[in-house]
This record gives structure tokens, C-alpha cells and sequence, in this order.
């Protein structure tokens, strides 16, 4: 009896899936302390991605470091695809801080997709005297230094934001590191410090009920989430922060293994669920290629190295 042609394709479909060995987890490896969009995702990731794996997903936090432990031991471990990397914007720019990384941001990784973007706004504590980006401006020129930011760290988005933003007005803030937001909105909501170019996700609740202002979103768009606030590109044009997360793979994982996680990783992302329960906080699902990873990785790097140069920032 013959096999009908449709039953065919779908055995050839299935045995060329690359196979993972059974009851061996894939290893999702977040740089960053529980609690963040990264983690937030990566746990969107571990629900979804066993049934569509046939595989259990550990999500692994390894913060310290700018993330580079976690970073390098991901680059180190085998190309399985049984170990996976959730990169920020800061696996390409800490080029710029670190002459010698333990590894290649680019030749030892497998670019698998775009996940997310997050959206910033400038956010001040309501005893600030501004109201508008144009008055953020004027303040930072006229009283140089007296507004003071807060950032999640030396070198994170917070603080590279806010350097290209004084670079591009001429203005000049103080900045005040802290340790993440857990930190940095309790001191903005107490005026300990002014300002942040900060997620959206952990200020929202507090921009909404008052005890917060938001100036303007750091992205290329406005959101529903904060009516009526403009980007800042529309006072300064050409400012933008671009704060994604993708995934990446260790160098020489196979490139069906590669395909079929950029699929399942992508359906995972655009399921309506994922993105119902993302957008309310400020996380715009951005699935991609490989290809279109790359490429995103490149370009980030250019663009901030430059400011970290220009600006000559250092992290001792």
C-alpha cells in the first residue's frame, strides 16, 4: 500500500527537525539580576518553548561583571544549541569599554533572533523646574551640572542615553550611579536624584499617578502607554536609544538547530498572549532573522562605541 503523498512530507518534515537529546534542558543564560524585561521574557520563553522543543528550559541569571562572565560562558559552552545567550545592547558595547573581552561578540556567536525592544522616556521628579524637553535643555545649559541623572550602572543605557543626548545639545548633567532600577526609582521618587533616561516597565506606575513626569520617549516613537508625551527627537532630531534583546547561540551550533529555535523563538514571541501580556509595560516584540540580528549588532556597536569614545567613559 502506498504512503499518501501528504503523510510523506510530513515524515520528511519532521525527521529533518534537528533532534535534541530527551530530558536534557536548554540552558537560557540571563546577564542580569532576576527581575528585569530580560528576565521577564526569558520566562515568557521557559512556559512556551518546552512543548514547542519537546525540551525543559532553565532560565540561569548570572549577573556581575557588565555581564561578561555570564557572556564569555556562553561562548565557551558547546554549540548544542542547549545553551543560549539573552544579549542587551551591551554584549556589542562593551567593545568599547573592555581592549581585552575572553571573547568575540561576533565570531563566537550565532546571531538566533531579535526578541524585544524597551521603550525609555526622560522622566524627572515633579520639583525639577522644567516641564518640556526644551526647558531640560535650557537647564542643562544655563546651570551646568545642578540637574542631576541616574543610571543602572556606568556604560548601561541609562548613561550612554544621556551622553549622547548632552553630546548633541551641548548641555551637561551629573551623573549618579546606582545598581538597577530597584534602586534609582525610589531616589527619583524622592528627589535624591533629578532625572533618568530610564525603561518604561519600572517608571509607569509612577508617571501615572503623578509622582513622576515624563519629558519625552527615547525611542522613534510615541507610545499609547504615555499620551500625549513626544520623543525627544522631536526637539532633537536624530536622538534615539535603541535597547533591544535578542538571543545568540555559541559559535558552530548548526544552522538547522539555528533555524528551528529562530522559529520556535519567533512563535513564542508573536504569540497574542506574549504580546498582551509585554506591551502593557513598555516591550515591543521584535522578531527577526538571524541575518537582521547581525545586522542590528553591528550598527549598535558603531553608534555607541563612538559615544563611549567621544565621551571618554571608563569603567574602573
Amino acid at each position: 500500500m502506498k504512503t499518501p503523498a501528504c503523510a510523506v512530507l510530513i515524515l520528511l518534515f519532521v525527521t529533518s527537525l534537528p533532534a535534541w537529546p530527551q530530558a536534557f534542558p536548554i540552558r537560557m543564560v540571563v546577564p542580569l539580576p532576576p527581575g528585569g524585561s530580560n528576565d521577564l521574557v526569558a520566562r515568557v520563553f521557559s512556559e512556551k518553548l518546552p512543548a514547542a522543543l519537546g525540551q525543559p528550559i532553565v532560565v540561569e541569571n548570572r549577573p556581575g561583571g557588565s555581564g561578561n562572565p555570564a557572556t564569555e560562558f556562553v561562548a565557551k559552552s558547546a554549540p548544542d544549541g542547549h545553551t543560549l545567550l539573552i544579549a542587551n545592547t551591551g554584549h556589542v558595547v562593551n567593545v568599547g569599554f573592555f581592549p581585552q573581552l575572553p571573547y568575540d561578540p561576533f565570531k563566537d556567536f550565532a546571531p538566533i533572533t531579535l526578541a524585544y525592544n524597551v521603550q525609555f522616556a526622560l522622566v524627572c521628579n515633579p520639583a525639577v523646574p522644567v516641564s518640556n524637553i526644551a526647558d531640560f535643555i535650557s537647564q542643562g545649559r544655563n546651570n551646568p551640572g545642578k540637574i542631576t541623572y541616574a543610571s543602572a550602572g556606568v556604560g548601561q543605557p541609562h548613561h550612554l542615553a544621556m551622553e549622547l543626548f548632552q553630546s548633541m545639545t551641548k548641555t551637561r548633567y551629573l551623573h549618579v550611579p546606582y545598581k538597577g532600577a530597584g534602586q534609582f526609582v525610589p531616589a527619583l521618587l524622592s528627589n535624591e536624584v533629578n532625572c533618568v533616561i530610564g525603561a518604561t516597565n519600572s517608571l509607569l506606575p509612577h508617571v501615572r499617578s503623578g509622582k513622576l513626569k515624563a519629558l519625552g520617549m527615547a525611542g522613534e516613537r510615541t507610545t499609547a502607554l504615555l499620551p500625549g508625551v513626544p520623543t525627544i527627537a522631536s526637539e532633537l532630531p536624530g536622538f534615539n536609544l535603541d535597547a533591544w534583546t535578542g538571543v545568540l547561540a555559541p559559535a558552530g551550533t548548526p544552522a538547522a538547530v539555528v533555524q528551528r529555535l529562530n522559529r520556535e523563538i519567533s512563535a513564542a514571541l508573536k504569540a497574542p498572549e506574549t504580546i498582551e501580556r509585554l506591551a502593557p509595560q513598555g516591550i515591543e516584540v521584535v522578531a527577526s532573522t538571524p541575518e537582521e540580528f547581525l545586522e542590528a549588532l553591528k550598527t549598535t556597536m558603531v553608534k555607541w562605541v563612538r559615544v563611549i569614545k567621544e565621551a571618554n567613559i571608563r569603567i574602573d
